[in-house]
């Protein structure tokens, strides 16, 4: 008994002593201030051939989206161009981005809008692509699709995927916007194709051992 109680003295002493001897809990670390966000100027630009720089970028293969967005207006028309800046930008909160030229004529009824759907597109949709790249036409003639849950922008028909966004935020980066959207909901088609893929260039899809 004298050994047991003995243990336990020892053992309650050994945990006040831990217990005095605490690792105090860290102080919070402040965020570091925010850039300022502005373009480059041009004493600033890097001695760089554009040529070289686009052959250069265009050897990381990207995927292909098209982003498009409801009217914004009653009797307007939906909005959508071709993007393969899309990205995964956060967890918690959800939130993706995607880069827009600063001289798009789009880009401002998408903003007008304040929401959008970025429509990922299969290894089949090349000419869906090239028909949301072009200016001036009218982009969704032909094209089916229907409403995104929340937002209402187009979802197209055989998309790999569909996220629907609202607009979180809209910093610059040189010629072009970083838009930020938060995401209210997201999905994928019932049977998803192979992604379509952009690679030097060219449209492609993955390749399979």
């Amino acid at each position: 008994m004298t050994d047991v109680m003995g243990q336990a003295g020892m053992a309650e002493a050994a945990v006040r002593y831990l217990r005095s001897n605490r690792t105090p809990a860290p102080e919070p670390v402040e965020a570091l201030p925010r850039p300022d966000l502005r373009c480059v100027a041009e004493d600033e630009r890097a001695p760089l051939d554009p040529r070289e720089f686009r052959r250069v970028l265009g050897t990381f293969a990207t995927g292909v989206a098209v982003v498009t967005a409801p009217p914004a207006t009653d009797g307007g028309s939906p909005a959508g161009f071709a993007c393969q800046s899309f990205t995964s930008l956060s967890l918690a909160p959800p939130l993706v981005a995607f880069m827009v030229g600063r001289t798009s004529s789009t880009w401002p009824r998408i903003a007008r809008a304040g929401v959008f759907c970025v429509n990922v597109l299969g290894a089949g949709q090349g000419e869906l692509c090239r028909a949301f790249a072009v200016s001036g036409a009218d982009k969704f003639a032909g094209v089916a699709y229907d409403a995104a849950p929340v937002s209402g922008s187009p979802r197209l028909t055989g998309a790999v995927a569909w996220i629907d966004c609202a607009i979180h935020a809209v910093h610059t980066g040189g010629d072009h916007l970083i838009v930020v959207g938060r995401v209210n909901a997201l999905g994928t088609a019932d049977d998803p194709s192979e992604p379509l893929l952009f690679h030097r260039g060219c449209f492609t899809r993955p390749a399979h051992p």
